[in-house]
């Protein structure tokens, strides 16, 4: 393409020689890897690097590796592991590898902002915030997201019996089981969380529709 006026990069700032550098650079690779003709339908670069088929980097995962990223926990319970835990469990490993970030009784301090967001409150409240309480469908799911994200700066770091004992702690401040309520992958899936009313099937039809 012709423009009329020549450029000259030598009168140019450092800066801007560079960045038109690179863009022709970046406009010869692409004709290369696109295939870019000129008017005498001949490629105008072509590829020598000639690539191999593969790199040989990294290697096929072993059943065991999946098997540790395999632990998806569903709503009615399936691919609960074994274990159990309580709530006075549970409360120790809280105020150790949960305190710090979510409070020392998992509630909102009025005037404080908590690294994490508050996980207790009244299971009735209508008003905000958003927690555990009054808001979370699935207590099978409290136990999976337990599981795989926390703590913050150690997540999948908990054993199946912590995670079974914060659950616990956690349902139990929410005063949705009793204190001394043992978990376990028979009953974890059988509490029915207050909140699970608030959360409907999207059945709409018609129209722009998101599922």
């Amino acid at each position: 393409m012709k423009t009329g006026k020549k450029i000259k990069l030598a009168n140019m700032p450092g800066r801007l020689c560079v960045v038109i550098a690179a863009g022709l650079m970046l406009i010869g690779l692409m004709a290369a890897n696109n295939g870019v003709l000129n008017s005498k339908n001949q490629p105008l670069l072509k590829d020598t690097t000639q690539w191999p088929a593969t790199f040989g980097f990294g290697r096929t995962a072993t059943v065991d590796e999946i098997a540790k990223w395999d632990i998806s926990i569903r709503p009615d319970g399936k691919g609960l592991p074994a274990g159990d835990g309580d709530a006075t469990k549970g409360a120790t490993i809280y105020a150790l590898k949960c305190a710090p970030c979510h409070g020392v009784d998992g509630k909102e301090i009025p005037g404080i902002k908590l690294p994490a967001p508050a996980l207790v409150s009244d299971t009735a409240a209508k008003s905000k915030p958003k927690t555990i309480g009054n808001y979370w469908p699935y207590a099978t799911t409290l136990f999976d997201y337990v599981r795989r994200a926390m703590p913050y700066n150690l997540p999948g770091s908990l054993t199946d019996n912590e995670v079974y004992s914060v659950t616990a702690y956690l349902l139990s401040a929410n005063k949705i089981i009793q204190p001394g309520a043992v978990l376990n992958a028979q009953s974890l899936p059988k509490i029915i969380m207050p909140a699970k009313k608030l959360f409907v099937v999207d059945d709409r039809k018609g129209g722009a529709e998101v599922k």
